[in-house]
C-alpha cells in the first residue's frame, strides 16, 4: 500500500492533482497466481473537476477466480460537440453533470487462463446544466443498466506493464435503458519482448452498438485508454475500431523512452468504416517508479489530426 499525493494531465482535465492509494496485492506467495493490484483515488482538475474512483484487479489463489472493477463518482464539467466521425469544432457548448458509475466483473478460471464470467454496468449523468440557451435534447439526464457475458484469455506477465503475452477478450452487453440495445467488443492485445530489454504492444479494440445507445454511452475515440491525441468526447458515433502499437525502450538509470502509433476509425454503419481514417503518432518518457512490481511515471505527447494533440501524465502503461 502506497498513499501519495499524485499529479497528472490530460487533455480533458488539463492538470489534476490529489491523493492516491496505490495497492499491490499478493496474499498467496505460489507460482500460479499474479500480482493483484487496487487503486483508490481522489482528484481535483484545473477545469474545476471533482473525481473519486477506486479500481481493482484480484486474482484469488491460483486464478480459480479473477475479478476486476471500477467505481466513480465526479462532477465534471465538458465538452460537447454532436455525434459523428466529422463533427464540427465550432459547435462547441460546455456543460455539467452529476456521474455515478459502476462497472464490476466476476470470472472463473475454466481452463489455463481462459476465463468465462460477466458482469454488471450502471452510470446515471444527473443535474445537467449549462450557461448557455440551449434545448438539451440529447444532453439530458441519463441512466442506465447493462448486463453483459465475458470470454477472455489473459496469459499478461504484469497487468500494469506487460511485456510479454496476450490479453483477447470479447463481451456481450444488453442494456436496460429507455432505449433497450446491445453492445459487442472485442479487445486483442499481444506483447513480445527481447533479451535486450526491447518491448513491442499492440493492441486491436473493436465496440459495435445495435441500435441507438443514450449520449453518454457512444463509442468515442480518444482519451488516455483508447487513442492518445485526441480529447475523449471530441467525436462520437455508434462504432469504433482502433489499432494501436507502442515500441518501449529498456531503463537506463530508470528511464524509458517510447514510441508511440495508431490508426483508427469512428463511424455510424460498417460500410463506412474506411470513409474516416484518424491517425495518432508521439513519444513517451518513462520513470520506473517501483523496481519490485515494475511500474512507471508515464508522460507521452501524442498527435491526432486536424489540429487535435493531447499530453498524458499517468502511472503505469496506457494498455
Amino acid at each position: 500500500m502506497l498513499p501519495v499525493p499524485t499529479f497528472g494531465y490530460e487533455p480533458e482535465t488539463k492538470t489534476h492533482v490529489g491523493a492516491v492509494c496505490l495497492f499491490t496485492i499478493n496474499l498467496h506467495n505460489d507460482s500460479l497466481t499474479r500480482q493483484s493490484n487496487a487503486k483508490l483515488e481522489l482528484n481535483y482538475t484545473f477545469r474545476n473537476q471533482m473525481i473519486i474512483e477506486s479500481e481493482w484487479n484480484y486474482f484469488s489463489k491460483k486464478e480459480k477466480w479473477y475479478s476486476d472493477g471500477v467505481l466513480h463518482v465526479s462532477y465534471y464539467p465538458d465538452f460537447y460537440y454532436g455525434i459523428g466521425p466529422n463533427s464540427n469544432s465550432s459547435g462547441e457548448l460546455l456543460f455539467s453533470t452529476n456521474r455515478l458509475k459502476g462497472d464490476v466483473g466476476l470470472y472463473r478460471n475454466v481452463v489455463k487462463k481462459l476465463f468465462l464470467g460477466g458482469g454488471i454496468r450502471y452510470y446515471r449523468y444527473s443535474n445537467v446544466a449549462s450557461d448557455e440557451r440551449i434545448d438539451f435534447g440529447e444532453l439530458s439526464d441519463a441512466e442506465n443498466l447493462g448486463v453483459k457475458a465475458s470470454l477472455f484469455k489473459d496469459t499478461r506477465n504484469n497487468l500494469l506493464n506487460a511485456t510479454d503475452g496476450v490479453y483477447a477478450l470479447m463481451d456481450v452487453e444488453h442494456n436496460f435503458s429507455a432505449l433497450n440495445y446491445w453492445k459487442l467488443g472485442i479487445d486483442l492485445r499481444k506483447y513480445f519482448s527481447n533479451n535486450k530489454g526491447f518491448s513491442l504492444s499492440t493492441r486491436l479494440f473493436n465496440s459495435f452498438i445495435l441500435n441507438t445507445p443514450t449520449f453518454y454511452d457512444y463509442n468515442i475515440l480518444g482519451g488516455d485508454d483508447f487513442v492518445r491525441g485526441y480529447f475523449y468526447g471530441r467525436y462520437r458515433d455508434k462504432h469504433l475500431s482502433t489499432l494501436q502499437t507502442e515500441i518501449r525502450t529498456p531503463h537506463i538509470f530508470r528511464f524509458g523512452m517510447a514510441v508511440i502509433g495508431g490508426i483508427s476509425s469512428l463511424y455510424n454503419a460498417p460500410s463506412m468504416l474506411f470513409d474516416t481514417i484518424r491517425p495518432n503518432y508521439g513519444l513517451g518518457l518513462r520513470y520506473l517508479v517501483d523496481k519490485n512490481d515494475k511500474i512507471n511515471l508515464r508522460l507521452d505527447y501524442v498527435i491526432g489530426s486536424p489540429g487535435n494533440s493531447g499530453f498524458y501524465i499517468s502511472f503505469g502503461e496506457s494498455f
